[in-house]
């Protein structure tokens, strides 16, 4: 770096050159635009590809609202550590599907005694539900509260843990009514990009809302971290 020369600087003229490969009045078809994003993808670390989609949903309708999953044939590249607090005789199968953490009512104490989360999930059964309540506090701002609508509060512990541990992750609208997601790495092969990607849109079309007037997916672009989008054709 010269001197004078600040870091936002220098990161500036690195992101500007990396946005002279893509042509910004193109929609490019998603074969070419996950090369383009592998080849912007110029961090020291093995960047994400990230997709970002601008839909038609109108946030503020709760209707509306876009929350669910999808399986990730090929994972995102990122090792997870679940968590599951169930009762003593669902516990074996939970960890022999991958678990991490494993308790009952004790690793609750524990939460509750520590404040601490060391999982990236947390997974459990309905009847656990009331049990979770003593730390719904702690859970809850960091997005760690079991759900529903993202299958983690589940009868089938065992199912569910190991399709977390294949690469299923949840996804929700932010609240301009778009959503994002990792779907691998820059690393990946650009046939497991595609492959994930298109898991990504079916899972997503799924959950199209019927009350929704209009388009639905009305953009969609493709980017590694820190580099610059990539539309893509819809």
């Amino acid at each position: 770096m010269r001197r004078g020369q600040t870091k936002q600087n220098s990161h500036s003229k690195r992101f500007v050159g990396l946005r002279t490969k893509i042509d910004k009045t193109k929609a490019y078809p998603m074969e070419e635009a996950i090369k383009i994003a592998k080849e912007t993808a110029t961090t020291k670390f093995d960047s994400s590809i990230e997709v970002a989609i601008r839909t038609g949903i109108d946030p503020a309708k709760s209707e509306q609202q876009i929350r669910t999953t999808v399986l990730l044939p090929h994972g995102t590249g990122k090792k997870i550590k679940i968590a599951v607090i169930a009762p003593a005789d669902k516990q074996k199968d939970a960890k022999a599907a991958g678990a991490e953490l494993v308790g009952g009512t004790e690793l609750i104490e524990e939460i509750a005694k520590t404040q601490k989360t060391n999982f990236d999930i947390l997974v459990t059964v309905p009847e656990m539900m009331k049990d979770l309540a003593k730390i719904a506090k702690i859970l809850g701002p960091k997005g760690l509260m079991p759900n529903p609508k993202t299958e983690t509060v589940t009868p089938n512990l065992k199912r569910t843990v190991e399709e977390l541990a294949k690469g299923k992750i949840s996804f929700k609208n932010d609240d301009t009514g778009n959503i994002h997601l990792s779907i691998g790495k820059a690393s990946f092969d650009d046939q497991k990009l595609l492959a994930n990607y298109q898991a990504f849109i079916e899972a997503l079309n799924k959950r199209k809302p019927a009350s929704i007037k209009g388009i639905f997916i009305k953009n969609i672009t493709i980017s590694s971290t820190m580099g610059p989008g990539i539309r893509v054709q819809i």
